[in-house]
């Protein structure tokens, strides 16, 4: 029986068509920022501060009816109550996105404190110069130790009981110093102890680390560290912080061991 051209076409069109129905529901459904527009991961962003931060509606309010309130009156007085107005509005709407942005940063240090795996958070929120490896290392007790690269250098940050931490991180200092020669490895304990850096501030502690490296260093490193990874026993972890519920944290141990 001889093909059909149009008929072909049309199947084919078909596909596509349902191909991009089936993406654009799922792109609808999906709770992935990258599937996300502008306009929803912004009112995502605002969703999940208020659920931290209830007083963040009136903030956000006071934030941009102020500046509109003060350009409509300032233009009246001086006749140019359109400009001044449109500006004032303009003002009042960067000032609630830098007030969103400080207050949704807060309120996920606040939501993932205290949870094994929440050093990734604050290594997810580094700027683009630097680039992160969550959960490069673990112990059957849930200490990790993930790590960073950047101007600042290779940065391991541990993780988990101290004690226990620093012997991982001394291990993972060792393996990642043979790989690289250009700089010393730095190593961090995040946590609330004497000695150790918060998860507020990490970002901030990482990002402010004196220059080490060029760009060039920066993508030779890496190369040699994926190297070394790739001679690295997989981890069964989940990505992102872990549960902190018992019958969980059992289910993620023994997922550790192999079971």
């Amino acid at each position: 029986m001889p093909i059909d051209p149009k008929q072909v076409r049309k199947d084919a069109e078909a596909k596509q068509k349902a191909a991009r129905k089936a993406e654009k529901e799922r792109r609808r459904n999906s709770t992935d920022p990258k599937d996300m527009g502008q306009l929803k991961q912004i009112w995502q962003a605002y969703k999940l501060t208020k659920e931290q931060d209830p007083a963040l509606p009136w903030i956000l309010l006071v934030a941009f009816v102020v500046p509109l309130v003060v350009g409509i009156v300032v233009g009246i007085l001086v006749n140019q109550w359109i400009t001044l107005s449109i500006l004032g509005l303009m003002v009042g709407l960067v000032l609630v996105m830098f007030i969103l942005v400080r207050r949704a940063k807060r309120a996920t240090f606040k939501r993932y404190a205290g949870q094994a795996g929440s050093a990734e958070v604050a290594l997810g929120m580094l700027n683009k110069k630097w680039t992160s490896s969550p959960a490069i290392a673990a112990n059957k007790q849930l200490d990790v130790v993930h790590r960073a690269i950047g101007p600042g250098g290779l940065v391991l940050i541990g993780e988990g009981e101290p004690g226990r931490v620093k012997q991982l991180l001394e291990s993972e200092a060792r393996k990642h110093q043979r790989v690289t020669d250009r700089v010393e490895v730095t190593t961090i304990q995040m946590g609330d102890k004497e000695g150790q850096v918060p998860l507020n501030k990490l970002t901030k502690a990482i990002e402010k680390m004196p220059r080490k490296l060029e760009a060039y260093e920066i993508t030779e490193i890496k190369q040699r560290l994926r190297a070394l990874d790739a001679v690295r026993p997989r981890l069964p972890m989940p990505k992102g912080p872990m549960p902190t519920s018992p019958r969980q944290m059992r289910g993620a141990r023994q997922a550790m061991r192999g079971r």
